[in-house]
């Protein structure tokens, strides 16, 4: 019983976050209902949702879904020529998410559950901007050849999708701003596709969930933080 506790943490949930995933489930099910979102659209939205809730409490189960949802959401990329998003998310983050898993099973704390936190070095910062914009550039001039829909907003999300999966792989509540950041950019990508089908609509919305749940993860890692420093 204690084993199945560890990965499916449900149990260990708040009751506002318990609330929160219940309401961001409901809005993308109803989107999904009223906008003809598919079945894997829909399925990838409530897998990246439910590793965002866990995300926030800094769970390795969280990193897991993340691993599943990168792979859903590459595939629903190449339907719409967001080549960017596709090689962004099979190719950077699903084995970004992978690595964390493995980085996060080796730093939780006494309840072996929660990360422990780590404050990025300068070093490590100025680590992090470089092979951004190095990485940012190679994809940029790969994308342009594949005749990639809406370059810049997709070489945008490149560059937020790396940082911010260079900062969760260290444990940094600043990965949550990276991915908030992601989502601002994806929602413009979606807005740019609903305005050809109008069924991508349920993608903005997921994406908007994805924004809220994002911003309180950084708020629910800061609070840990000044938890865990502080004593």
């Amino acid at each position: 019983m204690e084993t199945i506790k560890k990965l499916f943490p449900f149990s260990d949930l708040t009751r506002f976050e318990r609330g929160l995933w219940i309401l961001s489930v409901g809005a993308i099910a109803l989107s999904a209902l009223c906008f003809g979102g598919d079945l894997l659209s829909t399925a990838a939205s409530l897998i990246g949702v439910t590793s965002l809730i866990f995300l926030a409490k800094g769970y390795v189960f969280g990193q897991v879904l993340m691993v599943i949802f990168s792979l859903c959401y590459g595939a629903i990329s190449l339907l719409f020529r967001y080549y960017g998003e596709a090689i962004t998310y099979v190719g950077m983050t699903m084995p970004m998410a992978l690595l964390a898993v493995f980085s996060w099973m080796r730093h939780t704390g006494t309840d072996s559950r929660s990360v422990i936190i780590h404050r990025l070095t300068r070093g490590q910062w100025i680590l992090g901007w470089i092979l951004t914009a190095a990485v940012t550039a190679v994809f940029y001039f790969i994308l342009k050849a594949l005749g990639n829909a809406s370059l810049f907003f997709s070489t945008l999300s490149i560059a937020t999708s790396f940082i911010a999966a260079y900062l969760s792989y260290f444990r940094s509540p600043y990965s949550c701003l990276g991915y908030a950041a992601n989502d601002v950019v994806l929602i413009v990508l979606w807005l740019l596709a609903a305005a050809q089908d109008p069924s991508c609509t349920a993608m903005i919305v997921c994406f908007l969930v994805f924004l809220v749940n994002d911003l309180y993860g950084f708020f629910s890692w800061k609070k840990r933080e000044g938890e865990t420093f502080a004593s």
